[in-house]
């Protein structure tokens, strides 16, 4: 029989949201809580994106805590070494660490409504663990769980396989000849890195990227000695990257043909970077940019354009035990193929084993309404679950730390009411679940995502943005700031029937 613990709150994930709950949840005085997570250690993607080259395309001072700077920072744009160790550090300075359980999986989450608790099944090796949680906040983030192309006879392949969130370090890829599926905000990182060791590199495109710049900085050892002693220096740096980034908001949602300083940045990054007019014909993108999401890179084109790469937009028809064949009867002989193709976002993976106050799980809903939440943080017939980084809270253009940060306030201000009215359990009420969500998908109308001409991991089988905030984070925030909970459905302590407040 399965252990039973019983804990006030039980966070799913250590990555920069479950981490950033924990050490928010501990300030308040909530300490009875748990974070578990399936991982050897903490920081999430950070920690499982560990490819050649894997870097942050979001600046580091905005890509932080605000409430922990790092004035040490090597570049504007920091490498994964150096997020993974920024997150570790910051668990342990804030204490959170001793309550963090790894290699720790949640295999099964179930609402018990009697005792008015979720009942969580977790698993570590051959022992079995049960949670019993008055909150339970979801944290494992859209890009934990690597997607695996559908291709005929991928699983033939003899060689070495792997995607690009689970990079084999033990293959040495000197020599060899490789091959790279996809070409997003992953694979572009990767490409430059194989290609400067591979006997020949084949880049298999579906779609072209847009690709601006990477306009990089190091800071020097008397910037970092500025950020660390000058009071108040890297929080208006900070401010003066928030802003910058929030100018971006009107080309995306209101009026493409701002981006055009954008666009003609990306078509002089290609002209600078491949000499080949057929190539460069081929990485041009033939959808509105910003579309999909724009990528930065000064290393790629050239990457593509060297002697021994080849870039491939012929569909690829199947995979031998040795060999990839397109369409067009080519077949490309490989040694090692790297899948760069992304994650499940819009079918979010922890929805299929979460069931709810009804009986039914939160992938069945989904099923009928799309990935959807209130405020991407609640969603109904799950009493006292919380998102951290929920549906449509993604972002394009900025750091999804803000959001984090945001979301994490408002599941505090959710306890703090609970904690002061004595509620057993609060849970969204559907009108207001809708209401949010048809004003999101009517915002969605006019964004580039939607009207862009480009097919992009943003949007579900059926075609709605289940992923991104249409809006400026400083809104998300302030809408975020404040639990409302008249628009819960709420219960008392003792109480089983659910009453609706009218506050």
């Amino acid at each position: 029989m399965a252990k039973e613990i019983e804990v006030d709150h039980l966070i799913v994930g250590a990555g920069f949201g479950g981490v950033c709950a924990a050490i928010k949840l501990d300030e308040d005085g909530e300490r009875d809580f748990v974070v578990i997570e399936r991982g050897n250690d903490v920081g999430g993607t950070w920690r499982d994106n560990t490819y050649p080259g894997a870097a942050c395309d979001v600046p580091s001072q905005l890509y932080s805590y605000s409430f922990a700077p790092n004035p040490d920072w090597s570049m504007s744009f920091s490498p994964q070494p150096e997020i993974l160790d920024y997150i570790r550090r910051v668990a342990e300075e804030y204490g959170v660490r001793d309550r963090i359980v790894l290699n720790t999986t949640m295999d099964a989450a179930r609402w018990d409504d009697e005792r008015q608790r979720w009942l969580v099944s977790t698993s570590s090796g051959r022992r079995t663990t049960t949670y019993a949680a008055k909150t339970f906040i979801v944290g494992p983030g859209p890009l934990s769980e690597p997607k695996l192309p559908d291709i005929d006879g991928i699983e033939d392949f003899q060689g070495e396989i792997f995607h690009s969130a689970r990079w084999n370090h033990d293959v040495d890829l000197t020599g060899k000849r490789v091959a790279v599926i996809g070409t997003g905000a992953s694979a572009i990182q990767i490409v430059p890195e194989v290609q400067k060791v591979a006997s020949h590199l084949d880049v298999y495109q579906r779609t072209a990227p847009w690709v601006i710049p990477r306009n990089e900085h190091r800071y020097s050892s008397l910037e970092k000695l500025a950020f660390r002693h000058v009071p108040g220096l890297q929080r208006a740096a900070r401010t003066a990257i928030y802003w910058g980034r929030e100018l971006y908001v009107p080309a995306f949602t209101k009026n493409p043909k701002l981006a055009l300083p954008a666009k003609m940045m990306a078509l002089q990054n290609i002209r600078k970077g491949i000499k080949d007019p057929q190539l460069r014909a081929k990485v041009t993108p033939t959808y509105e940019i910003g579309c999909k999401r724009i990528l930065i890179s000064n290393r790629y084109y050239p990457a593509l354009d060297a002697d021994n790469t080849e870039l491939v937009t012929d569909k690829i028809a199947k995979v031998t035990g040795s060999s990839i064949v397109t369409t067009d009867g080519t077949e490309r002989e490989i040694d090692v193929l790297i899948v760069a193709t992304g994650f499940y976002t819009t079918d979010i993976p922890v929805a299929h084993h979460v069931i709810g106050r009804t009986g039914r799980s939160m992938a069945d809903r989904f099923a009928q309404t799309g990935a959807a939440a209130y405020k991407g943080t609640t969603v109904p017939e799950f009493p006292n679950l919380f998102f951290v980084i929920g549906p449509n809270t993604g972002l394009g253009h900025s750091s999804m730390v803000f959001i984090i940060e945001s979301q994490v306030q408002y599941i505090r201000d959710a306890i703090r009411t609970m904690r002061h009215h004595r509620y057993a359990t609060v849970e969204p009420r559907e009108d207001a679940f809708e209401a949010w969500n048809a004003d999101l998908q009517e915002r969605m109308k006019p964004t580039v995502w939607s009207s862009g001409g480009c097919a992009s991991w943003y949007l579900d089988e059926q075609g709605r943005n289940t992923t991104l905030w249409p809006r400026t984070t400083f809104v998300f925030r302030g809408l975020l700031h404040t639990f409302d909970v008249a628009k819960y459905v709420v219960t008392g302590a003792s109480e089983r029937l659910h009453e609706e407040v009218n506050a």
